[in-house]
């Protein structure tokens, strides 16, 4: 009988409980109306972002990381060789997504808006995330407007660049990786005239460039000449780049590429996306730019032969000795548009997104993909397989943009095993960090240069330009660096100057 009756207790229990629970639960939602509704809601985000890879990422796992976040996002995939023009376009006619990626070289053209008020000031938020208040406050200090915070970075190392090189060009040649400035050019010289690919055409170049002095291959090759990072610091003051001997010869040197002919001669107005078919096509054998894009070029090249191999180079010795030009240690920021996030309310529901981007299970989805289908897991460690490499690229790799501070994530898993190329790159982007060359005016304000910065820079790259194509000589581009001084070069050097003697 004592048993019986437990078991009826036992049952009792049983349906009792739970039902007088969701009665319970019931009455809660009733007393606060819809808001257990909106608390699940998912939060609506617009992004404009850059699109580095050919594919932007699938749906499964776009749907995936819009789950795990609990939001829906609206993501403009704007390719990256026209990126620019578009954020520009945003900026002059205020039609700025929610969240919009500004790349550190076209911050300087945002400052102004972000100092009318087109944008929210983020940094009084930061403390109230667990990730994002432990974001570098150096950084932050490197991206400040008025000692203010308006953007979350994206991190990166000091200096990606270096060479991309055709490795079985250089073994039919019988050549060796060039480890000098002279003989970087007596390859860019053989793989034009020397037939190395082996098909009896005379249908190679050497180099292949775009036009972009900075990220193209001009200011990589402008530091093995010894040229300072955009500003050398001297007794009597700042003096500007282009001012100096060591611009003067890689202008020279790359008047010479230009006139034998041993790089595409139309890199002025040539895309990023030319530049790289030159080199994925077999046409160029040599690509001056960040070493880690080697992993996407070698992947995109296999497409067309099975037999390429790519090495990458990072040490080539100039009259000073090893120097490569560095950036400060964020490749852009997110802002977020006062126009398009009316309330302090919807900030913070965007910032949440981006805390919770930094979360282990959403970092390693943007930064891996799908456990199991793109990578695996063994010993807590990440495991890319070489065969998923061009699944990672078409569905995945495009996230990437998404992520902040990753290098610096701790919960974003270490790698255990991938691709020796990819791997041999990373090393040399650390390597670099042994001879940086800094900007010095990091950290230092001019108004004139965040006015005018960007119209002053078109003066010099435009004359720069034309000398390497014969259009001006020595003394014209003179003239035209006179120029830059008079239209405001000269008050930013008495600004930066003043800045750096306070």
């Amino acid at each position: 009988m004592k048993r019986y009756k437990r078991s009826c207790m036992l049952n009792f229990i049983r349906f009792c409980v739970p039902v007088m629970m969701i009665a319970y639960l019931c009455g809660c939602a009733a007393s606060v109306g819809m808001t257990t509704v909106e608390e699940t809601k998912p939060t609506e985000i617009s992004i404009m972002v850059p699109l580095h890879f050919p594919h932007s990422p699938s749906d499964e796992t776009l749907d995936l990381l819009q789950q795990l976040t609990n939001t829906r996002l609206d993501i403009s995939w704007v390719p990256d060789g026209i990126y620019s023009d578009k954020m520009n376009t945003a900026l002059t006619t205020s039609s700025y997504k929610k969240v919009t990626f500004v790349k550190y070289t076209d911050y300087l053209s945002v400052k102004n808006a972000i100092r009318t008020g087109a944008f929210w000031e983020i940094g009084p938020y930061l403390k109230d995330f667990p990730n994002l208040k432990h974001l570098s406050e150096d950084i932050f200090r490197q991206t400040a407007v008025d000692g203010k915070i308006y953007g979350l970075y994206t991190e990166r190392p000091s200096s990606r660049q270096g060479i991309i090189v055709r490795k079985d060009w250089l073994e039919n040649l019988g050549l060796k990786e060039p480890s000098t400035i002279e003989q970087l050019y007596d390859v860019l010289h053989a793989f034009t005239y020397q037939d190395p690919d082996d098909n009896g055409v005379d249908d190679t170049i050497g180099l292949t460039d775009r036009n972009d002095l900075i990220y193209g291959a001009f200011k990589t090759l402008s530091s093995y000449f010894g040229t300072p990072n955009n500003w050398e610091l001297t007794e009597q003051g700042f003096i500007p780049e282009f001012e100096t001997e060591a611009y003067m010869n890689t202008m020279n040197f790359m008047k010479t590429l230009y006139e034998e002919k041993l790089i595409n001669v139309d890199f002025p107005v040539t895309s990023k996306e030319m530049q790289r078919e030159l080199l994925i096509r077999g046409v160029a054998g040599v690509y001056i730019g960040a070493m880690t894009d080697v992993k996407r070029l070698y992947e995109e090249a296999k497409q067309f032969n099975e037999s390429v191999e790519f090495t990458v180079i990072n040490r080539i010795e100039g009259p000073s000795g090893y120097r490569i030009w560095s950036i400060p240690n964020f490749n852009g920021l997110y802002l977020f548009s006062k126009k398009a996030i009316a309330t302090e309310e919807e900030l913070l529901k965007v910032l949440a997104f981006f805390d919770r981007t930094m979360d282990a299970d959403v970092a390693n989805l943007l930064h891996f993909g799908i456990e199991d289908k793109h990578y695996y897991v063994k010993d807590g460690k990440a495991i890319l397989p070489e065969e998923l490499a061009a699944l990672r690229t078409q569905e995945v790799d495009a996230l990437f943009s998404l992520m902040i501070a990753d290098l610096s994530n701790p919960n974003v898993m270490e790698v255990a095993q991938q691709h020796h190329l990819w791997s041999y790159a990373e090393q040399l982007v650390e390597d670099n960090n042994k001879f940086i060359v800094a900007d010095p005016t990091i950290g230092l304000e001019s108004a004139t240069y965040d006015e005018r910065g960007s119209e002053l820079f078109k003066i010099i790259s435009d004359a720069t330009y034309n000398y390497i194509l014969g259009a001006i000589d020595e003394q014209g581009f003179a003239q035209q660096v006179e120029l830059w001084r008079k239209n405001g070069g000269n008050q930013i050097i008495a600004e930066y100057s003043a800045a750096y003697n306070q």
